[in-house]
């Protein structure tokens, strides 16, 4: 299994970035996707998930509103939209494919598999 992340950038508060992860060697329709991300010095903490089976999105509380995960299946790709960044925001995000079968997978946990970060850095 490969994923591979895409879109990191250098932007100003406010701005928007979106964030690719291409699959490949997986039956991607059926494995749930997650973004995650790490600042120096802190944990991974979960940014967002989107199901394998009909689409179910789930978003940490600092994220809701801002972010959106979606998938297109036939492209084995998952996006990571990000809308009004702040320079909290700040971090290595990294993408990962679950082949558990539950629907909220919001654990680091739950992912077998994991792509190699990209950095996204917010500047105030």
């Amino acid at each position: 299994v490969q994923l591979q992340a895409s879109g990191e950038g250098l932007v100003q508060a406010g701005d928007s970035l979106r964030l690719s992860c291409a699959a490949s060697e997986i039956a991607f329709s059926w494995y749930g996707m997650g973004w995650f991300r790490q600042a120096p010095g802190k944990e991974r903490e979960f940014v967002a998930a989107i199901s394998w089976n009909v689409g179910n999105t789930y978003y940490a509380d600092s994220v809701k509103g801002r972010f959106t995960i979606s998938r297109d299946n036939a492209k084995n790709t998952v996006y990571l939209q990000m809308n009004s960044l702040k320079p909290e925001d700040t971090s290595v995000y990294y993408c990962a494919a679950s082949h558990r079968n539950s629907d909220k997978l919001i654990k680091a946990s739950m992912y077998g598999f994991w792509g190699r970060g990209t950095q996204v850095t917010v500047s105030s």
